[in-house]
């Protein structure tokens, strides 16, 4: 398979270094459109399509939030952290725990102690369960990824136990809960349910299960040992995939996130010779989210992750 040409050797783009700023404000003009069409007699033709955009605008937004995490979202440490909590609060998500719980996606990719895979990479757990996990964070992934990180927190022998990052994580929940009491009640003194739906839940529902989506199409389903061979990356070769990738701050060039966690999304791309196999168990990224969604679902009925199968029967 060929990869795209990347021009390893120019600078990217200003453009793409801008992505995240793009999204955002797509993703404003998708909302006061849809409160228009909301303030102006509803119309199905018109909503849906708005809706369906805005959600692919938050998903764009949400991994903005990961790359805030990494402290790459904005050059400026004050700014990025404002921009990871606000997302996090409108997702509800701790800002902190996210980020403490993401290195060890990084530090123990795709083995036991990686805390975002879970429960992928344990052997030890019964495949109904792991099938039933996979079922509820593609179906409700705006409410089960929050579960799932608070799990890692609140569980006997977290890896999080730094006495001031846990404070802070208290602190962020907390905000969660008083900024989402009184959205709440914002909505109901006003009565504005209809607005709430269309332009915040029914988006960010369908955002939450994208997001989801993406990643297990990234990682779930492969039991190498390197980066290439327990990733699944997305090599566009067309103007619209390209595009995709644009506002999804190139995360499909995701095993190069993996081999230069400190590097800008907007470097990506010019890596992606990178991304060719070089052992026998690796793969080749795919051409689209379509042809690697096609791998993923073969792999979904028994959902794993890591090197570590290998060496383990399947428990049932």
């Amino acid at each position: 398979m060929k990869t795209l040409p990347t021009d390893a050797g120019d600078e990217p783009h200003w453009v793409s270094r801008q992505a995240f700023q793009i999204v955002v404000i797509l993703a404003l003009f998708a909302e006061i459109a849809m409160f228009l069409i909301l303030r102006n007699g509803f119309s199905w033709w018109w909503a849906v399509p708005v809706m369906l955009v805005l959600s692919h605008l938050m998903h764009g937004a949400a991994v903005g939030f990961h790359e805030a995490s990494h402290g790459l979202l904005r050059r400026n440490r004050t700014f990025n952290e404002f921009d990871g909590v606000l997302i996090g609060l409108l997702s509800f998500m701790s800002f902190s725990l996210y980020r403490a719980s993401h290195q060890s996606h990084h530090a123990h990719f795709a083995t036991e102690r990686d805390e975002e895979l879970w429960p992928f990479v344990l052997t030890t757990t019964p495949r109904w369960a792991r099938v039933l996990a996979a079922v509820l964070e593609l179906s409700c992934g705006l409410f089960f990824v929050p579960f799932l990180f608070l799990r890692t927190f609140l569980r006997k022998g977290s890896p999080i136990r730094s006495k001031r990052v846990r404070k802070r994580i208290w602190k962020e929940l907390s905000l969660i809960v008083v900024v989402w009491v009184g959205i709440i009640s914002a909505v109901w003194y006003f009565d504005v349910w209809t607005y709430f739906l269309w332009m915040y839940l029914l988006p960010s529902f369908i955002a939450g299960n994208l997001q989801s989506w993406r990643k297990y199409i990234e990682h779930v389903g492969l039991t190498g040992s390197t980066v290439n061979s327990a990733t699944r990356s997305i090599v566009a070769k067309g103007w619209p995939g390209r595009l995709f990738a644009f506002t999804l701050l190139h995360e499909p060039f995701h095993g190069l996130h993996h081999m230069h966690v400190g590097l800008p999304h907007a470097e990506l791309p010019r890596l992606a010779p990178e991304l060719e196999p070089r052992h026998p168990d690796e793969i080749h990224p795919f051409p689209s989210y379509r042809h690697a969604l096609v791998h993923l679902l073969r792999n979904l009925a028994d959902p794993r992750v890591g090197s570590q199968w290998h060496r383990t029967s399947n428990p049932s």
